[in-house]
């Protein structure tokens, strides 16, 4: 396998290992500076130039995109993808995982416990903000913040709406969050690699320190996660597109609560701790997916006119709870079920004996009008494409 990891920081750590570990196997590996790739869309075929020279093939990438470069990072990631070249993260999957609120927002989509959240821009907001998550203390995140910076813990309300008010007012968006002290100065770090975790370590703040990441003093133990923090960790990864993943959560008194989804996990931290061999895990990953690129099926799936992907949902009390889906004709109908959403639970390429339940959520293939079809309360004939009126835009009172 040829790889390239694609990191500015070619002496740190953690490219250093994996740089190592993929030698070791055997594989062609280089280290290539993100920012020294030009995007090239003049020609027939879309290509990546390196340093002003065209780039030979590579199987795989494994992108180590720091914060400050993620747009254009992505972009590069995008374009290697549009290439067929394997990545186990995808560019979407990294712009999401940067950003909080859209991370959050989509966690929330697919069940995924995580501590009361809030966003809010207008001063009025603030307080009923700060309220509806619980009160003072209560957590204050920039949103696109990194390895702890940008995080403060306000202990009293006034002390929240200054915080806020002053970083609304440098057009900073911020997160509402709750303060969960049943984790006392606690978090654990577990490290996705495919479908499983690989490495899991238990993080401890130091002193009066909220924040529990290991270059802000925090120390560090092994941990063995139990299946339901094991799930989760795997679960919130694969939601947000990424193959390899750190997944930070703080141990709820109910069960873990996800606090964020890294897409470039250290590895310093919890190779120590574990004594494992993080690198060699993510290493051997690709080199056994190399032959699966990563595509996006939406936009594969959408080039044939009035064919597309939609999610049908079994509604409570509807025509649908109950039934087998060979009684539902939907083969017949040029509607092919992709997936099957229970709650938590995925059931890939379902069987035509499987019986649906209320709130089932199908991910189909087919005739987005067939699709639009077995929605009837959405159900609408399409509107045609009226003639401009004569007098397009409404006269002028005055």
């Amino acid at each position: 396998m040829k790889l390239a990891i694609l990191s500015r920081a070619p002496r740190s750590y953690s490219t250093q290992r994996l740089r190592a570990a993929a030698a070791q196997r055997g594989h062609e590996v280089r280290v290539l500076n993100t920012l020294r790739f030009a995007i090239d869309l003049s020609g027939d075929d879309p290509d990546l130039q390196y340093r002003g020279k065209p780039l030979s093939d590579y199987d795989a990438i494994l992108p180590r995109i720091g914060n400050s470069i993620t747009y254009f990072g992505t972009a590069v990631v995008r374009q290697f993808e549009q290439m067929d070249v394997y990545t186990p993260n995808t560019a979407n999957g990294i712009s999401s995982a940067r950003d909080k609120l859209r991370a959050t927002q989509i966690l929330s989509r697919h069940n995924i416990a995580m501590p009361e959240t809030a966003f809010v821009r207008n001063r009025a907001d603030v307080r009923p903000a700060i309220e509806r998550v619980g009160g003072a203390p209560v957590v204050i995140k920039l949103l696109e913040g990194t390895q702890g910076i940008g995080v403060i813990l306000a202990p009293e309300v006034k002390v929240a709406e200054a915080i806020i008010e002053t970083l609304h007012s440098t057009n900073q968006n911020v997160l509402i969050q709750r303060f969960v002290s049943e984790s006392r100065g606690r978090d654990i770090r577990a490290l996705v690699v495919g479908d499983r975790v690989v490495a899991a370590m238990r993080r401890t703040a130091q002193g009066d320190e909220f924040r529990s990441n290991v270059h802000r003093g925090g120390s560090v133990e092994p941990v063995e996660l139990s299946a339901d923090y094991e799930q989760v960790a795997v679960r919130s990864a694969q939601i947000m597109g990424l193959r390899v993943a750190g997944v930070d959560m703080l141990e709820g008194p109910d069960g873990p609560l996800v606090m964020e989804v890294n897409s470039s996990p250290g590895l310093e931290g919890i190779e120590s701790a574990t004594q494992l061999d993080v690198a060699g895990a993510i290493i051997d990953y690709i080199a056994n997916q190399v032959a699966f690129p990563e595509i996006d099926v939406r936009q594969r799936l959408s080039v044939s006119t009035g064919y597309g992907v939609a999610e049908l949902l079994v509604h409570n009390n509807g025509e649908f709870v109950g039934q087998k889906l060979g009684d539902l004709d939907l083969w017949e109908r040029d509607i092919t079920v992709l997936t099957v959403h229970r709650g938590t639970t995925v059931i890939p390429n379902p069987r035509k004996g499987v019986v649906l339940e209320a709130g089932d959520r199908l991910l189909c293939f087919g005739k987005i009008e067939e699709m639009r079809s077995m929605i009837p309360e959405r159900r609408r004939r399409r509107a045609k494409v009226r003639k401009l009126p004569p007098e397009a835009l409404p006269t002028d009172p005055r």
